[in-house]
């Protein structure tokens, strides 16, 4: 199918390159994934310029526009290097889960927030021993009064050391099976009791944290949804991480380097960016399906798995176009490094098979299991 922009469509990404080119200039070109481009100051511009929120309701102080505009803004930014980490997880997915599952007082308190792109968040999700399996998640919140206590430790928090909120998934009661009792909590990451440990990764890159609670108390109306019932809202927030622009062309940067760099006289070179090509646009049909919500339930989990494993064959396309030069260390090398956490993040790959077998295909489960 050949799909066509509408004039205001390439209006709007013409708009959105030109400024996410001039971020690069002042803030520098982040080509390895949009999370090591952090900046508060161009988070501030992109809720100036009505880029955040730009599809939630207006009634929530969103732009009401449609789920492809910001697709197409998204996709220049992180297309451009430009550091749009700051106010990436608070537009994807704290803003609609609070606009879906909060009370009306905590959106007055947390949406604007947001949307001026003033407020970082991250995400407790991850534990030592609870990775792909969130239902194994020990971290708890007890209710002692007006507040919940909460004790354990989360790692993997990216901008844990620098958010103003933590979206906190944990445990509020041990009855049931594993999946019941968790809940989610707004945890303001200046509560006393919170202590943060940075973990440097090899690309040098620092923004993975890991995150201790020692009786770290907040107000019990910080609950989000319902009590022990928040294992449904946690896979519907992930649907919004999954599928989104950011899993195809975080490396596009390197990628556009080293079509410039390619030797195009070699056949076999332009195969194999032919093959590159076509995935870019295979990926970028299954993210607008996404967007669009014409994809089946859970079938995010394809997208993200097709969208990063292409991810890491543009690497692998870097790291041979560039040769010996990719082994110094430099801003490439950097980037290339990150490669193999593509289809580890949000989920690994294996993981996502799995949910695409069990939930939209409806394979049976490996006995025993």
């Amino acid at each position: 199918m050949d799909f066509a922009w509408t004039p205001e469509q390439l209006d709007l990404r013409e708009h959105a390159r030109k400024i996410a080119e001039d971020a690069v200039v002042r803030y520098g070109r982040h080509n390895d994934t949009w999370m090591n481009g952090y900046s508060k100051g161009f988070s501030k511009e992109l809720g100036e310029h009505g880029f955040i929120g730009m599809t939630w309701p207006k009634e929530f102080g969103g732009g009401g526009r449609p789920a492809i505009d910001r697709l197409i803004v998204g996709e220049e930014m992180i297309k451009t290097g430009a550091p749009i980490a700051a106010s990436w997880f608070g537009d994807r997915q704290m803003g609609p889960t609070l606009m879906t599952y909060g009370t009306p007082e905590q959106q007055s308190e947390f949406l604007p927030g947001i949307l001026s792109g003033a407020d970082t968040w991250c995400i407790g999700m991850s534990e030592p021993n609870a990775g792909s399996d969130l239902a194994s998640l020990k971290t708890s919140a007890v209710l002692d009064g007006d507040e919940w206590v909460i004790n354990g430790q989360k790692i993997w928090t990216s901008f844990g050391a620098v958010a103003d909120y933590c979206y906190l998934i944990c445990r509020t009661s041990n009855d049931g099976p594993p999946h019941a009792g968790i809940s989610e909590i707004v945890v303001p990451m200046n509560t006393p009791g919170i202590e943060t440990r940075e973990i440097q990764d090899m690309t040098t890159n620092r923004h993975f944290c890991e995150v201790f609670f020692t009786d770290a108390r907040v107000p019990k109306d910080n609950l989000v949804g319902l009590q022990g019932g928040a294992f449904k809202q946690t896979m519907r927030q992930l649907e919004h991480e999954r599928g989104g622009i950011d899993r195809l062309v975080s490396n596009y940067a390197l990628y556009a380097m080293a079509l410039a760099r390619a030797d195009k006289d070699d056949p076999r070179v332009r195969q194999e960016i032919a093959r590159l090509e076509t995935g870019y646009h295979i990926g970028r049909i299954l993210v607008i399906r996404e967007v669009l919500r014409q994809a089946p339930a859970g079938f995010s989990a394809a997208t993200k798995c097709f969208c990063t494993e292409h991810e890491q064959r543009v690497a692998l396309f870097v790291a041979k176009t560039f040769g010996l030069e990719a082994t110094l260390w430099d801003d490439i090398t950097a980037g290339l490094m990150y490669g193999p956490g593509y289809t580890i993040m949000g989920g690994t790959s294996n993981v996502m098979r799995n949910i695409l077998g069990e939930r939209v295909l409806g394979l049976p489960k490996e006995p025993g299991k």
